[in-house]
């Protein structure tokens, strides 16, 4: 793992290299090797929803003075207001609890949907079968992201990154993992 990006230890990055960080299904002697979020080029599309939606409703307040009084507008904003900072905070949380983590042992896949529900896959290296990764596009080649899929043995359930930074140094991370846990280096 000598040529992966400088790890740093940062709260919002979406590549970190060993983080000092423990998770809710974290075995006593494991070692967390790779913190992964989606890229933050990916989150583009739901900020630039959020800036036009921001523009939108300062603009409506030039065109409704005229049909509604003072307190209804106020009211029409806060729940607008209410609507876009919402949506906004949705939109990073689920940027931010969606993680893959690449341990010692095993590779974890959180998924969040909504606030209410969470998916979490676990492949052991053991269990580890074959890792495929997949870039397509302009932008995925320009900013270095794409998706990592893990497929394990029998009827466990497959691993999926999505729209991670460096898709192949992490699938040669969990290679040389994979190498150390069968003793091929």
């Amino acid at each position: 793992m000598e040529n992966n990006p400088k790890s740093e230890s940062r709260v919002l990055f979406s590549y970190l290299l060993r983080p000092q960080i423990k998770f809710e299904s974290y075995e006593a002697g494991e070692e967390v090797i790779l913190l992964l979020r989606a890229h933050p080029i990916t989150q583009l599309p739901w900020i630039i929803n959020s800036i036009i939606l921001f523009i939108i409703l300062f603009g409506i307040n030039f065109v409704i003075p005229s049909f509604l009084s003072f307190n209804q507008i106020f009211v029409l904003n806060c729940f607008v207001l209410a609507f876009i900072l919402s949506y906004i905070w949705m939109s990073f949380l689920n940027w931010y609890f969606n993680v893959g983590i690449i341990t010692n042992r095993r590779v974890v896949d959180i998924d969040f949907h909504g606030i209410l529900y969470k998916e979490v896959t676990v492949a052991r290296l053991n269990k580890i079968e074959d890792i495929t990764v997949k870039s397509g596009g302009y932008f995925a080649s320009l900013f270095d992201y794409g998706n990592v899929f893990i497929q394990t043995a029998g009827t466990e359930a497959n691993v999926e990154f999505i729209n991670i930074p460096f898709p192949s140094l992490v699938a040669q991370s969990i290679n040389q993992l994979l190498g150390k846990k069968h003793g091929i280096q």
